[in-house]
């Protein structure tokens, strides 16, 4: 019987970059939102302890479906194993990459003025 799919979603949250792997993704009923369950962690060492993933494993500690709104979503992949999940600082000030503006706003007149 094959083993069921392994996915790995990296989404910006809060100013830092979440990687973690799930074994279901599904778009949810709620509007813009992909539904996340059944988060998985990397086999577990008595000897080395992985403080990101620790930290990732107590931030959802509990969680049974996690609801990740689209535009926060950078990447999803289907993997063969599950890896070590992970949370990154997100540099900021000396980034020349720009957030596409996600409220709705005014048009934007292109056309040249007439006078």
């Amino acid at each position: 019987m094959p083993q069921a799919p392994i996915y790995k979603v990296i989404f910006n949250n809060n100013n830092k970059v979440y990687e973690l792997y799930a074994r279901a993704i599904y778009q949810s009923d709620m509007y813009g939102f992909i539904e996340i369950e059944e988060i998985v962690f990397g086999e577990q060492s008595q000897i080395v302890v992985n403080p990101g993933e620790e930290k990732l494993k107590n931030e959802f500690y509990g969680v049974t479906r996690s609801y990740i709104p689209m535009h926060a979503i950078v990447r999803i992949d289907e993997v063969e194993k599950e890896g070590a999940g992970k949370i990154v600082d997100v540099e900021g000030g000396s980034s020349n990459v720009r957030h596409f503006p996600s409220a709705p706003g005014r048009p934007i007149n292109r056309t040249p003025d007439s006078e």
